[in-house]
């Protein structure tokens, strides 16, 4: 008699969206956020929207607006979107995606409205956006009464 068991491990999560690849895993990056809940990075800080585990996540604090900025070491040739992993009852309401050029003539802003759950939503922009030198995601406001915003993963697509 054979008996088969599956093991998940937990934090091991793979992007498979449509071909789609997180530039995240490739390219060297800065990121900044609005606030920290309480100011204690080391259990709610901006790390954890990066660190492929289903334990830990970025907590903002009260308040809105609410933004995570990511200003790119290099020139990233093509952006197609995001895919965040928002908390449920704590995910944004009214969101934009700002991205900058590298040359700083042009800006490209896009509004998506994600679903106040806890699966991995991807939110595509209408065209590809090339060469961009840093993207904001703006939460204006949260399903949170407070403005909180809680985000497990964070994915910027090529």
């Amino acid at each position: 008699m054979e008996i088969q068991i599956s093991i998940k491990i937990p934090g091991k999560k793979k992007s498979k969206q449509r071909g789609m690849t997180n530039i995240l895993k490739e390219l060297k990056y800065d990121c900044r956020v609005s606030s920290v809940l309480n100011r204690n990075n080391k259990e709610n800080g901006k790390k954890y929207l990066f660190d492929d585990s289903d334990e830990t996540c970025w907590s903002s604090d009260s308040g809105t607006p609410q933004f995570i900025l990511l200003d790119f070491e290099s020139v990233v040739p093509a952006i197609s979107g995001v895919k965040i992993q928002f908390q449920g009852g704590f995910a944004g309401k009214d969101c934009t995606m700002i991205l900058s050029k590298a040359d700083g003539t042009e800006e490209i802003k896009q509004d998506f409205f994600p679903d106040d759950i806890n699966k991995a939503q991807v939110f595509n922009l209408k065209e590809s956006v090339e060469n961009v030198k840093s993207i904001r995601i703006v939460f204006e406001s949260s399903f949170d009464f407070f403005g909180r915003i809680v985000i497990y993963s964070l994915e910027i697509l090529r």
